[in-house]
């Protein structure tokens, strides 16, 4: 996530609004393993363009995830106080910056392709009603809330701000979706299914054996001398309630009620909602971290890739920041694609798929220093505490390309 930073001597303006035709690309590491796993030093709108034409990523991609600008109105430092990008827009002009680049992202997905778009109170509207345009309304799946830090002791006459937001497409009615779970605690376990069977053990809960609206069907019809409940009808046909019921499956109650029972082994976990309250960015001090301002929790995005992705997958990032999202994606067995134009990024994604993060801690004794004459790709630029005998820990083989 980066912009309004420089490449070598070409200043990359905010208002970048169309691809360049003449853009090339030098590569300067190759990938040694099949598939793809490309990381691209460039401004993201020429990459995207360029992806338009590249058989085998256009309308190839099932997955993107983004953490673009939140127009903040300011600018940002890593940990080791070096400047990681510029994030001054007025709306306008951050609202064209979006679209074009979107067009592009809504072309690059496949058929049963989604998209996540990370954005903060500032523009999650704006861009909403944008991407209703160009994904559709009927494609928009959700908004995600989410807890990003611990409670904050304000100063100004307003809630603590502690939450962001992610918008979550799909291309179609069709995509990937492997709906997550979380597991049962003991305690949701005990007020959720707080009944025992006797002579098996088996936890269960109870609930009705009909739902609401009217059938003209089997379930609508009598069972067992009764009538479903007005305005309702059974859950299932009254054969099937009978089978049910020689199973041990209804629970009657004294006064002849039938309730169904719904056993907890029967049960994936609990279906995650739209509220995310476990994913804080740096939660302590020994949360591994690059020291990229910007940088998103790992579980966050392995919960997103895993949920819209399938292993083998094509995983796109084009505001790749630290590289969450390409390390989530390598982990998980995914290809990816990252692009992001900030010289600091590219050196944070460099060395992190080389070294590994390293904990929280480590930077809190860190002293500035002068980093201005320090090249693109020094280790030395990454942390203090590498040791240059240090041995890679990642060493994640892909393909990275500079703009010319």
């Amino acid at each position: 996530m980066a912009v309004g930073v420089t490449i070598g001597n070409r200043q990359v303006f905010q208002q970048s609004l169309l691809p360049q035709q003449d853009i090339k690309f030098k590569q300067t590491t190759s990938c040694k393993t099949d598939g793809i796993k490309r990381l691209y030093h460039a401004d993201n709108l020429d990459v995207l363009n360029l992806l338009m034409y590249d058989k085998s990523v256009s309308g190839k991609v099932t997955l993107i995830y983004i953490d673009p600008p939140y127009n903040t109105g300011g600018a940002f430092e890593t940990h080791d106080f070096k400047l990681a990008y510029d994030d001054r827009f007025g709306i306008q002009e951050y609202l064209s910056f979006m679209r074009i680049r979107l067009e592009l992202m809504h072309t690059l997905l496949s058929d049963e392709g989604s998209i996540y778009v990370h954005l903060d109170s500032n523009m999650v509207f704006h861009v909403k009603v944008m991407m209703d345009e160009i994904f559709g309304m009927q494609n928009f799946k959700g908004m995600i809330t989410r807890k990003k830090c611990k409670s904050k002791n304000f100063t100004r006459k307003t809630y603590g701000n502690i939450s962001d937001y992610i918008l979550f497409y799909s291309k179609t009615e069709n995509p990937v979706w492997n709906r997550p779970y979380e597991e049962w605690s003991e305690e949701k376990i005990q007020k959720e299914y707080p009944y025992i069977e006797e002579g098996t053990g088996r936890r269960y809960k109870k609930v009705p054996v009909h739902a609401p609206g009217t059938r003209n069907g089997a379930t609508g019809s009598e069972w067992r001398g009764m009538m479903p409940p007005k305005g309702k009808h059974w859950q299932f046909t009254p054969d099937k309630l009978e089978e049910m019921d020689r199973n041990g499956e209804i629970y009657w109650s004294a006064n002849g009620n039938p309730r169904r029972k719904v056993y907890l082994e029967r049960s994936s976990g609990i279906p995650v909602q739209d509220i995310w309250l476990d994913y804080l960015d740096i939660n302590n001090q020994n949360t591994l971290i690059t020291g990229y301002p910007t940088e998103k929790n790992i579980d966050m995005l392995k919960r997103i890739i895993e949920t819209s992705s399938r292993p083998g997958d094509l995983v796109l990032d084009c505001f790749a920041g630290s590289g969450t999202a390409l390390v989530a994606a390598e982990e998980l067995g995914r290809n990816w694609i990252g692009v992001d134009i900030g010289d600091e990024a590219i050196a944070t994604i460099v060395n992190r798929l080389r070294f590994g993060s390293r904990p929280m801690g480590d930077y809190v004794k860190k002293k500035k220093k002068n980093v201005d004459s320090m090249p693109l790709f020094d280790e030395n630029s990454f942390s203090d505490s590498l040791e240059k005998s240090e041995t890679p820990t990642n060493n994640i083989n892909y393909d990275l390309f500079e703009e010319i």
